[in-house]
């Protein structure tokens, strides 16, 4: 091979190097900023639901709450539980629920503010692992008694479906993911609120559906991550060195 061609190769091979070892502490610093915001997050949800109950707000400020500044806020309110189909959406497993750590089904009713204003309540977890109707019916069926209650619970937003999320099944009512838009539009609760109440409190006397607080436990391993990428950067790095110092000694060697 002809002196040009080898320091061509070697410049070929370098740029390369230095493109693969930029692109891998582009990921690095990218995952410590995600540290960074994640950690932000988990200091204002835990405040956020640390903090005693506010007043859930009136239905003119709806429109102006979003994740971003009012998920996991506490509200407690006086509602009535609405004589309409309820809806029960699938659980893995929840994060914010040490009390949910297995399959069942989120019992989902509307109920109807002293306004007259439509809202959906999360009213607690069933344990439900075949997902069948008839559970879901007698839990809340001693839910909708026409009176109002008093609730306290957390602001919650809709759940948007991943290309993996399956299909609803409308004749068991049963979703996979907690849209209670879609799941209000498709049972005919009406105009809803935004967002949906995960409810506190209180809890029937048998426990069934089961509300109870939230935790903040969101997974965070970017500093792991980070930690990958910076160390696949030094690696390529090394492997450039140690590939040109082999080339410098193979070429003085007589």
């Amino acid at each position: 091979m002809t002196e040009p061609a080898r320091k061509a190769r070697v410049t070929g091979f370098a740029l390369f190097t230095l493109f693969l070892t930029a692109v891998f502490v582009a990921l690095g610093v990218w995952q410590l900023q995600r540290r960074t915001a994640k950690h932000e997050l988990i200091a204002a949800l835990t405040e956020r639901i640390a903090a005693a109950p506010v007043a859930l707000p009136p239905s003119a400020q709806w429109a102006a709450l979003n994740p971003a500044r009012d998920e996991f806020r506490r509200v407690s309110f006086t509602a009535t539980y609405a004589a309409l189909p309820d809806a029960m959406v699938y659980s893995s497993g929840s994060a914010v629920r040490k009390d949910a750590s297995g399959p069942g089904t989120w019992a989902f009713l509307p109920a109807r503010l002293p306004g007259g204003e439509m809202l959906v309540i999360d009213a607690g977890f069933v344990e439900n692992t075949m997902q069948d109707r008839g559970v879901e019916d007698r839990a809340v069926k001693k839910l909708v008694t026409g009176e109002p209650v008093s609730l306290t619970g957390y602001l919650r937003f809709p759940e948007a479906p991943s290309w993996l999320t399956p299909a609803e099944n409308r004749d068991k009512r049963l979703w996979f993911v907690r849209d209670h838009l879609a799941i209000a539009s498709a049972l005919g609760w009406g105009a809803v609120a935004p967002f949906y109440i995960d409810l506190e409190q209180p809890a029937p006397a048998n426990g069934i559906p089961r509300p109870g607080p939230l935790v903040v436990n969101l997974k965070d391993d970017h500093l792991q991550y980070a930690i990958t990428w910076f160390t696949l950067a030094g690696a390529v790095l090394i492997a450039f060195a140690v590939w040109l110092r082999g080339r410098r000694q193979s070429s003085v060697t007589p």
